[in-house]
């Protein structure tokens, strides 16, 4: 039983509790901010840009076979060749790609378009905050307690010297 009760004082401390708020809070403040950028700003930019859209860009690296060809021709290997296509064909037609591209493609218009997508969203958060900061009252420090005036220490040294003769 002792576990459950620890676990139980575990669970109900403020912070915690305070911390599922914040995920509830910010889950929901997302999406705010994802509706945001995908239904206000990103047709904007788009109208401004001419409608570029930066996810279409790609590179398509050469199919497999083809590169492992080139090396063996180049070392002189021919037979290598036709084995590691039909290797690479075999793979490919397992997985369900024709085997003429086995090729990768590199989309880097996906990986620019999240990241300017990220930017925005750093960038509203960050305006949201400046301006919730200007809306909270500021909290008054408390002043710290003064101490001793130069006078008040050569008093007490004073005092100490008096006493130690």
């Amino acid at each position: 039983m002792g576990f459950i009760k620890e676990f139980k004082e575990f669970a109900m401390k403020g912070n915690v509790m305070d911390m599922a708020v914040g995920v509830i809070i910010g889950g929901a403040f997302g999406k705010i901010v994802s509706s945001l950028v995908d239904d206000v700003l990103m047709p904007a930019i788009g109208l401004l840009t001419g409608g570029v859209d930066l996810s279409g860009l790609e590179y398509h690296l050469p199919p497999v076979s083809k590169m492992v060809g080139d090396a063996a021709e180049a070392v002189g290997a021919e037979g290598a060749v036709d084995a590691v296509a039909d290797a690479a064909g075999t793979v490919a037609a397992n997985a369900g790609v024709a085997t003429e591209a086995v090729g990768a493609t590199l989309k880097y218009g996906l990986f620019l378009q999240n990241v300017i997508d990220f930017l925005i969203i750093a960038l509203c958060i960050f305006l949201m905050i400046k301006a919730m900061n200007k809306l909270m009252p500021k909290k008054e420090e408390p002043e710290a307690p003064a101490g001793p005036t130069q006078e008040e220490l050569l008093t007490d040294i004073r005092d100490l010297l008096k006493e130690k003769k």
